[in-house]
This record gives structure tokens, sequence and C-alpha cells, in this order.
């Protein structure tokens, strides 16, 4: 096999809780990490002539060494040892700078695919390993189940039971670094951790997990997220959250066919990005 032609979704947090710094300068977190289906869609294809070549041609994602996929498909290369050239096209759907994961999930399809088309035979696992110094999040999606996840994001405990929603994203186009989030995130002292259940089987239960720490600085920067939540929420939502460091903004529904009018609606009346997606 020498070209592959693979999907790699997005995730939304429907928690995310910072509980404290770190002495390596990471944060300490608690998320619970659901995949979408907004996918990019990425082909990668083995060629003769050796290096790796990474196309995307959107705006704010770099072609080349830059692109977090280029530096995936290096670590894996140079460990093979083999004396191939990779290709790596990536049809971007997935909106940039985000907190969707695009990137990560970009990362984490590659090595997935060019450990099958190298014949690696390395295990998910040990790709996880190897995604974890690419970025945070990068082994969530080789897990590929809705997880709780700690330290970093790196330790990943299973979901097993989450029920299938929709999930309305909106994107008002505004592009927010993470970095920048986190240096202007303020740590207060919280009581006790809120528990968080193994097992929810309604958007309704769903709905009371719902939390992002991040929210607060991203949002007073950005106002018309408070107003994209309010705007979910009267379209029907069970609740509504912003993703991640941000700056899209999700909403659960149970019905389709809602979900589906929420988007058209969000879409047609701001001119903004507003997708409705089912979980994975």
């Amino acid at each position: 096999m020498e070209k592959l032609q693979l999907l790699a979704p997005a995730k939304v947090n429907y928690r995310l809780d910072v509980l404290g710094k770190r002495p390596d300068g990471y944060h300490e977190l608690r998320m619970v990490m659901q995949r979408v289906a907004l996918c990019d869609d990425i082909s990668i294809a083995l060629s003769a002539t050796p290096g790796i070549r990474v196309t995307c041609g959107k705006k704010g994602v770099p072609d080349g060494p830059g692109n977090i996929a280029w530096r995936a498909a290096d670590a894996l290369l140079k460990l093979s040892g083999k004396e191939v050239g990779i290709d790596i096209a990536i049809d971007k759907r997935i909106p940039v700078a985000a907190g969707l994961g695009g990137g990560s999930s970009d990362a984490a399809t590659v090595l997935m695919g060019v450990n099958q088309l190298l014949g690696l035979g390395l295990s998910d696992e040990q790709l996880m390993d190897i995604g974890v110094k690419l970025g945070a999040d990068v082994p969530f999606f080789i897990f590929k189940k809705t997880a709780l996840a700690e330290g970093i994001g790196d330790k990943l405990t299973a979901m097993e039971s989450m029920p299938s929603l929709w999930v309305v994203l909106v994107n008002p186009g505004i592009h927010v670094p993470t970095a920048w989030v986190y240096q202007n995130l303020v740590l207060t002292e919280k009581g006790p951790a809120t528990i968080i259940s193994g097992s929810y089987s309604s958007a309704a239960e769903v709905a009371g997990l719902l939390s992002n720490d991040l929210e607060p600085v991203t949002c007073g920067k950005h106002p018309v997220l408070n107003e994209v939540k309010d705007m979910l929420l009267v379209a029907g939502a069970s609740g509504s959250l912003m993703s991640g460091s941000g700056a899209t903004v999700f909403g659960i529904f149970e019905d389709e066919e809602v979900a589906k009018k929420a988007a058209a609606d969000i879409a047609a009346a701001r001119g903004w990005f507003a997708e409705a997606v089912q979980t994975l």
C-alpha cells in the first residue's frame, strides 16, 4: 500500500478544569474530551523522492516543517530508518486556532497512517508516547474514545457510557492563541473537585457536566462568545460552552433536525462558521 486517505476528526471539551500550575510550566488539567464528525481530509502517500512534503493552502496553517503533521511524519520516518519520501496533503475543514484540536488530530492521523504505510507495527500506546511530544492533545486522537484526560491531557481513561448527541459548532472567525489564554488565566482557590461520573445517558445529563475554566479569559476579551452561547440555548441546545481555549462555542442537542436548523439559522444570520455534526 502506497497511499492512504484518512479523516482527522475535531474534538470538543465537555469539561476543562485547570487544577494548578506544574513545576515544568504546564498546567495540571482535568478534561472530558469528545470527538465529533467534523473532519480534515488527509492524504498520505509514499514517494521515491526522499523528504517530507506537507501542503495545505489554508491561511494560518504552515506548509513544511512548521506544520505539526510534518513533525509527526518526521518522527516516524527517522524511527524507521527508511530512505523514502512522504507526501501529505491536508484539506482543512476544522477551523484553525479554534479550540477544536485540528492540528493535534492531523498529527495523530499522520502518525497512524505513516505507521501503516511504512509497516512499522507500532501499537497505539507507542504512537501515543511519540504523539505527546508533539502536542498534549495528540494522544487523545490516537486513543479514539471519549476520555477523561488528566495530567497535561495525556493521561486518558475511557468513558464508555456517553450518549450519541448532535453538536452545533459555531466559530465567529476569531483566532485565539492557546498560549495567550493560559498566560492570562488567574488561578483561584477552589473547593473540592466536582465528581465526574463515568456514565451519562442524555443531553441534559451531559449539559450538567459542561464547564470550562478558560472561558472567562477568552470571553472577557471576546464578549461575542457569550452571545453565541445564548443564541445556541435559544435555538434549543440543552447546554452550550466554549471548547478548549476557544474561540469555537458548541451547543449539544438530542434532535438532529433542531441542531441542523440552529446551525443554518446562525450561519445565515451572522455569516459565521456554524455546522451540526454528530459525536463519535
